[in-house]
Parts: structure tokens; sequence; C-alpha cells
């Protein structure tokens, strides 16, 4: 045989014994019943129905189908046995209904008492003549004399004052003579009584003027128009404002001092709008002072400004202090500490809750060193707690320490907590996290 005949041949050998080494004969398909137990029922659908899209295998002896019964989640949790949990300074805390009480720190400043402003001002037109308060600051009593005003329009009015007294007293002798002479008293008494009304209506004209009843009278006696008007101080107070200077013209209506009484002042207060849900009239509040070390003003809250400052997005709120000693100056600052009842409440540490900025997580203490991640939803703040509207059951415990190194973990693991963020709108973009890891 030649060199060819021999390469063919190998190859044929080595084709075969790799045929024979692939085909394994003990795995070729069984026969119908071949292999089942004696004794065995076998139920068969029809052909192919079994593995038809939408139908359900029957259960075995029964001859119904069987439903595909879904496997109960079980939340995602996460395992750190407790010598870690020594190491890393994890502190459990349990979930409890507890009265909560809020305190709202602000900075306040002391104002005037708008109800206790008073403006001096004359209802004539004319000059100063004489000015007895010519600096601002001083302190005046109700009817203390300010201010001279010479008008030669209430001149005009008092020599009219004085022609209707002549004229009164002319009636009241003619009236006398009439009496005497025996005719009716009927016409006596109606000239009498018409000169006293005229005479009190131009008394009353006087008055209007501001002048005073002492001073009406002095002119009805000495029958000679009184040169200036004076000008009094209509309540007591601290002289804010001074408008005018001596010889100054000055028209009717027009303002020569601003007064006030200074025994009560304002405090106003300024509160930031996501505080003010919490804030209400009649809360009470306590306010210090620095010129007062030591001390404390109690007060409430008496009115809540309707208006938002589009500057500092704040809104007034409005304390009375009384001040009968005068120490409070206007414009000074004070310290406000406003505290509300929020009433019992479901509430954790508020270092135990981590803001992502999408949502709050806490880690529920399962036992054994195993943390379950879950999502809760929380309420208000109190001092160093904080409200858990849903997600946690009273008496539940939490991790309240070290929790973002716990949650480093979940992380690395892969465990997330139940529930799911919001997502967000399209071209809009999501809130930065406020803490923490993005869950």
């Amino acid at each position: 045989m030649n060199r060819k005949n021999l390469i063919l041949i190998g190859a044929v050998i080595f084709a075969a014994g790799i045929a024979l080494l692939y085909t394994k004969p003990w795995q070729r398909p069984k026969a119908p019943g071949e292999g089942i137990p004696a004794g065995t029922t076998v139920t068969q659908s029809s052909p192919g129905m079994a593995n038809m899209p939408g139908m359900a295998a029957e259960k075995p002896g029964t001859g119904q189908p069987t439903s595909q019964e879904k496997p109960v989640e079980e939340p995602a949790t996460i395992e750190i046995p407790p010598e870690k949990q020594q190491l890393i300074g994890v502190r459990v805390a349990r979930a409890s209904v507890q009265p909560l009480r809020k305190s709202i720190r602000t900075v306040g400043k002391v104002e005037y008492d708008e109800r206790r402003l008073t403006t001096v001002n004359t209802k004539v037109e004319g000059w100063v003549e004489k000015l007895y308060v010519n600096f601002t600051g001083v302190y005046v009593k109700k009817g203390d004399h300010l201010a001279d005003l010479y008008s030669p329009e209430l001149w005009a009015t008092q020599q009219e004052f004085i022609n209707l007294v002549r004229w009164a007293k002319s009636t009241e002798r003619k009236a006398l003579k009439t009496a005497g002479a025996g005719s009716e008293p009927d016409l006596s008494s109606m000239l009498r009584k018409d000169a006293e009304s005229t005479l009190d209506a131009a008394r009353q004209r006087l008055r209007l003027w501001d002048i005073s009843d002492e001073q009406i009278k002095r002119i009805e006696e000495s029958e000679k128009p009184i040169r200036t008007l004076a000008v009094y101080s209509p309540a007591s107070g601290y002289v804010l404002q001074k408008y005018v200077v001596q010889g100054m013209k000055v028209m009717g209506g027009e303002k020569l001092f601003d007064v006030s009484d200074l025994s009560s002042v304002w405090i106003l207060a300024d509160i930031y709008e996501y505080e003010l849900p919490s804030v209400k009239v009649g809360e009470t509040a306590m306010i210090r002072l620095s010129y007062f070390p030591g001390r404390e003003l109690t007060s409430r809250i008496e009115f809540v400004s309707p208006s938002l400052s589009s500057e500092t997005r704040t809104v007034k709120v409005r304390f009375s202090i009384p001040n009968p000693e005068g120490r409070l100056k206007p414009q000074m600052f004070t310290d406000v500490e406003i505290g509300i009842n929020l009433g019992n409440k479901l509430a954790v540490p508020d270092e135990a809750v981590i803001d992502t900025g999408l949502r709050q997580i806490v880690y529920v203490d399962k036992g054994e060193g195993v943390f379950e991640p879950r999502q809760v939803t929380t309420g208000a703040r109190a001092e160093k707690l904080i409200e858990i509207i849903s997600g946690l059951k009273a008496g539940e415990k939490i991790a309240s320490s070290a929790n973002f190194l716990i949650d480093s973990e979940a992380k690395l693991k892969g465990v997330e907590a139940r529930g799911t963020a919001p997502t967000p709108k399209q071209g809009g973009q999501a809130p930065a996290a406020a803490g923490g890891h993005r869950h």
C-alpha cells in the first residue's frame, strides 16, 4: 500500500473514534413510561397543550390546572455582626409616641407702638411766632405749651366774635328795658334767646379753631382779640419729629410735631415662610435683650402680618411689651424664642433619618444584626426629634447613629429601601441630595 492509501485509512479511523466518543447511547430519548416507578399513574394532556402559551399544567391526580402562585417578596435586608456594630458605633432608638414641642428662634426689633403715636397740627394758616419745643427727643406732658401761631384768619374770626358779644350785650339791655316798660314778656324772652344762640354759635366756631374755653372767656370779657394761637400737646410722650422752626409759615392741617408715648412698645420679629404653619396668634414667646443680661420678658403673639416680604421671604409677627421705666428704646434688637406645642406625635431622633432629597430612609433593627432599609414620610421637626407620618410603627427599633455607614454598606451590597422614589418630570432636573446617597 502506498503512502496515500495509508493516510486515507488513518483519517477514516480517527473520524470513527470521534463519532463514538460523542455518541452516548445512555442519553437517547426514553420511551413513554420508561423510567417511571411501577404503580405511578401518569395523566397526559392532549398533545402540545401543556406547552401552549397561556395554558396551565394540570395538578397530578386531579385533572385541574395548577395556579401560578407568585412568591412573597421578602424585604431587602443587610446583616452587620454585633462586633462590627460596636466598632462603627451603632446605637438603636425606639419609635414612640411622645409630646413634641418646637422652638422657633429669631431676631426682633423694638418699635414704637403705633396706637400711641400722636400728631400735633393746626387747622388755620399762619406763622410760627414762638416755638417752645425746638429739638426732638424732649419729653412733654399733655397740655404743655408747644408753640404760638399768628394767623390773620383767626384774628378776623375773633373780631367777628367780639362784635357778636357786643351785639348780644346790647340786645340784653334792650330786652331788660322792654320788660321794665311793661311790654309783653314773650318778646323780651325771644330777644334774649336769639342773642344767646348767636353767641353760642360764635363760641363753637372758635373752639373748632382749637381755641380753648379759657381763651374764649378772656376774649369775651376783655373784648380784645388774642394775637397768637397757643398750640398745646394733646398727649404725653417724646417728641419724635419736629417739622417747623420759628418764623416758618404753616398751612392748615400741616404737621408741627409727632409725639409718642413709650410706656408700651412693640417688638417685631421675622418668621420664615416654612415656619408659618406653626405660628398662630396667642403663642407665648420669651424675649431677651443684651441690654438686660439674665432677664427674660414674656409676651404673646398679638398680630401676624398678612403679607410676605419678597426680599427676605419672612412675615412680621408682633408683641406688645410694657415699658413703664422707658428702658426699651426703639430700634433695639432682641432675641425671640417662640415655644409651640405640637401635641403627641410618633417621633424618632432626627439623626436616625437619612434625607436623600428625594426620599427619607431609616434602617429598622430586625434583631440579630439584621437591618432593613425602609422609606418613611416625615412631618414636623422638634428639639432633636422628627415626626413620622407613615412608614414606621410605635415600638419598632431603628439605627439612630452610624446610619450613614450602614447606608454605605447597603449600597455596596445593592440593598434598596422599599418604596419608589418620585420620577423627575421630562426636561426637569432632579433635586440635589440633601445628605447621604441617592436611593
